[in-house]
């Protein structure tokens, strides 16, 4: 197979400060998404999917959650070469910790050498999305470029949110704008819209050693791929292509799904992608046998609703509820639970997010608000109405109006 040449990395030591307080206690990867996954089983599933099973998967920032995971949810078959490891920062070049996310492979190009890989592949671990990537390395194959990066269209009115991609009509890399203030250069053959980097790369292995390895010794350098790598390549004429991300297809895909990616960069774009999933024809399928999504597998009982009796009503509408929750005729209603949640009788959520082992009281209300690990909320308790009065507690407001209770807060 050809993927028995590639190295996939994978890029999990981002603190994702814009994130917080979820980031507070681990890495933006091994933030919980969509009820029992965490951030990096999307990146992870797509590269087992389309076939790819050597992986390293490279942390530094509070990574214990992280560790514990990846450890015990992606073992794979070792015996005929497959593997999902752990590479931590092992200050192995020069006794400091990643430097940017350049440095991060730099500092372990050991592991492309040793084995003698042909292409590697630099992917993010912080995306929620569906990817074949068999398809992006075939057509980095198929263009013999140096360096292959994931784009995605978007309407060329929001280019000031992202970095934008320029290409010629060969979709070659022509110029990279961080946040352009003026109209920047559309697609070809599609002036509505442009071109915005996913942060997924597939590079000649030599290619990247090379570059690596002089970027090493800049010390004017950030070490990071967007900044400094592909500069430099671009401007010593390297091949970079651009692989368009809207004609990605993989098995079970609905029309719904084409293009679909979310950065969950901040607490409001982490909270509406949740919130994406309950909808009756959501754009990201959970479900798909045909393109399954693993993560580890936890030993609990079924979720279970109980009483019907004295205006007490267990009911969820329109939610996802994971194993091991009770709810205890309390009702939900637009709402994304993780493992372990109790919720207790006459008690009121909406459009909201609870994980692992949150505990509701009896006659509380939340609404649009984040509840972060084994929270005990007392009874009575009102979250998400007033937010002066939930700054006041102590919890986080977003832009958009989330509130989010910090993992482990008492609540008086």
């Amino acid at each position: 197979m050809i993927t028995e040449k590639i190295l996939t990395m994978v890029l999990a030591g981002g603190q994702g400060k814009r994130l917080y307080p979820l980031t507070r206690d681990r890495a933006k990867p091994a933030v919980p998404f969509g009820g029992r996954y965490r951030i990096i089983d999307f990146v992870l599933n797509n590269f087992v999917n389309s076939g790819f099973y050597k992986i390293k998967v490279l942390t530094q920032y509070k990574s214990d959650s992280l560790n514990k995971h990846i450890s015990r949810g992606w073992d794979l078959a070792s015996s005929i070469g497959q593997y999902v490891d752990l590479v931590p920062a092992q200050m192995r070049t020069d006794g400091n910790w990643y430097k940017g996310t350049a440095d991060a492979v730099y500092q372990n190009i050991n592991q492309i050498i040793d084995d003698g890989f042909e292409n590697v592949c630099v992917f993010g671990g912080d995306h929620i999305y569906k990817m074949n990537v068999k398809q992006m390395l075939n057509y980095h194959l198929n263009t013999n470029a140096d360096l292959t990066i994931s784009a995605i269209p978007m309407p060329i009115e929001l280019a000031s949110e992202y970095g934008i991609i320029e290409v010629d009509e060969n979709w070659r890399l022509t110029g990279f704008i961080e946040k352009p203030t003026t109209k920047p250069k559309s697609i070809p053959n599609d002036p509505t819209k442009c071109l915005v980097s996913m942060g997924n790369y597939i590079f000649k292995s030599r290619v990247l050693v090379e570059e690596l390895t002089k970027d090493s010794k800049d010390e004017t350098s950030n070490h990071d791929f967007g900044k400094n790598i592909i500069p430099n390549m671009l401007k010593n004429d390297y091949k970079i292509q651009i692989y368009n991300f809207a004609t990605n297809e993989f098995p079970g895909m609905t029309q719904s799904e084409r293009g679909y990616w979310r950065d969950v960069g901040n607490i409001d774009s982490y909270w509406q992608a949740n919130m994406d999933l309950i909808d009756y024809n959501p754009e990201l399928n959970l479900y798909s046998k045909d393109w399954p999504l693993r993560t580890f597998n936890y030993n609990f009982p079924p979720a279970k609703f109980v009483w019907d009796e004295d205006q007490r009503v267990g009911m969820a509408k329109n939610s996802l509820v994971s194993e091991g929750c009770i709810i205890s005729g309390g009702s939900l209603a637009r709402c994304v639970l993780s493992p372990k949640v109790h919720i207790n009788s006459y008690s009121n959520i909406t459009d909201s997010i609870l994980l692992e082992n949150v505990k509701i009281g009896r006659y509380s209300q939340i609404n649009k608000a984040i509840i972060d690990k084994n929270v005990e909320i007392p009874p009575y308790t009102k979250i998400g109405f007033d937010k002066e009065e939930d700054l006041r507690r102590g919890f986080y407001v977003s832009n958009g109006g989330v509130t989010v209770v910090p993992k482990d807060s008492i609540i008086n």
